[in-house]
């Protein structure tokens, strides 16, 4: 029988904390939840490797270093409230709801999103919400956020996602844009204006629906 336990913290060990992870909490929380549990039953097996796991129909469960170096770049904070674009199998709104108050989730597929609500109800997380929509949206109904997450690569961020942050908010996402290398990238608003910093290179796949118009980027 397949020892997750000792997978789950070989990852910490040796793919977490060698990556300059070094918050308790994000380390806490990778170290507790379940990663297999978001995966379909021929996928577990290979839940804890450092690589993006294709599970496809454009989604992935994105290598856990990159996944625990943006929600530190984030610096999520046990009061913030947080909108998670793109959820995938839910592994990420798992954990970021165990850091912030509240998690807004945002997912395109349905059959996923179903998913994800199920096994985050299994493990206890109801501070986390998933909403079936269209990903360029975000969803403003609960905007501001003080945080908000890409949960794979876009070719570039949307002002009107930005527009979704709240003062003091930052924002993260590996940009990716077309024949470039991804950059882990942060927008932070200050006084009203948005301004980024490129943190750390990252290789994660593309949202392929992430499709936004030309226009004013960051």
């Amino acid at each position: 029988m397949f020892d997750f336990a000792a997978a789950r913290l070989n990852m910490i060990e040796s793919q977490v904390r060698p990556n300059k992870v070094t918050d308790p909490r994000i380390i806490a929380a990778m170290s507790e939840l379940p990663r297999e549990k978001f995966l379909p039953a021929s996928l577990r097996g290979v839940a804890y490797v450092d690589e993006d796991i294709d599970l496809g129909r454009g989604r992935f469960l994105i290598e856990p270093m990159v996944e625990a170096r943006l929600l530190q770049t984030a610096r999520v904070k046990p009061t913030d409230v947080a909108m998670l674009i793109g959820v995938g199998p839910g592994y990420g709104a798992a954990v970021l709801a165990k850091l912030a108050s509240t998690v807004i989730a945002v997912e395109s597929d349905a059959q996923l999103a179903a998913q994800a609500t199920t096994t985050l109800a299994q493990l206890g997380l109801d501070n986390a919400v998933i909403v079936t929509g269209p990903l360029a949206e975000g969803y403003p109904r609960q905007a501001p956020y003080d945080v908000i997450v890409f949960g794979a690569a876009v070719e570039r961020i949307a002002p009107n996602i930005v527009e979704q942050l709240g003062e003091g908010g930052r924002l993260v996402a590996v940009v990716k844009p077309p024949r470039r290398p991804g950059n882990a990238t942060l927008v932070a608003r200050r006084g009203g204006i948005a301004s980024s910093l490129v943190v750390f290179d990252a290789g994660t796949p593309l949202l392929p629906e992430f499709k936004l118009e030309p226009g004013f980027v960051f």
